[in-house]
């Protein structure tokens, strides 16, 4: 895996994503961190785009929900242009801010471990959540 995050798809993917940070985004890129979170969700689709339930589904939202936050109901989702230049641009910054703020002060053989840690916890809490409305 590159360093450098060069697409949505690949934003979505990098496990270093989910770790860390909202205030840098909001400051920063001007979206909200559940707004970078659906972007990531539909940059790992690709071109293929997803339907709203599918975007729901990976994410702690009612169909509803997710309808309000894509701003408009269609078949399929797909990244707009600057989607996947926001989404990037964020991503980016995430990373960096997570290489600084959590991987830099670890031994480098702790940060693997850190990492799948912080991905348990995540995905603990986003269980234990109600959905969203």
């Amino acid at each position: 895996m590159s360093d450098e995050i060069t697409s949505a798809r690949q934003a979505g993917h990098d496990p270093r994503v989910p770790a860390f940070g909202r205030r840098a985004l909001e400051q920063q890129c001007g979206i909200t961190h559940l707004v970078y979170e659906v972007l990531l969700i539909v940059g790992r689709a690709g071109e293929d785009g997803l339907t709203m339930r599918s975007i729901a589904q990976e994410q702690v939202l009612t169909t509803g929900g997710a309808t309000r936050l894509v701003d408009r109901r269609v078949q399929l989702v797909r990244l707009t242009e600057l989607g996947e230049r926001t989404t990037v641009r964020a991503s980016r910054l995430h990373v960096a801010n997570i290489e600084r703020y959590f991987f830099a002060p670890l031994p480098e053989e702790h940060r693997e471990r850190f990492a799948d840690d912080l991905r348990t916890l995540s995905h603990a809490a986003r269980d234990a959540l109600p959905k969203l409305r």
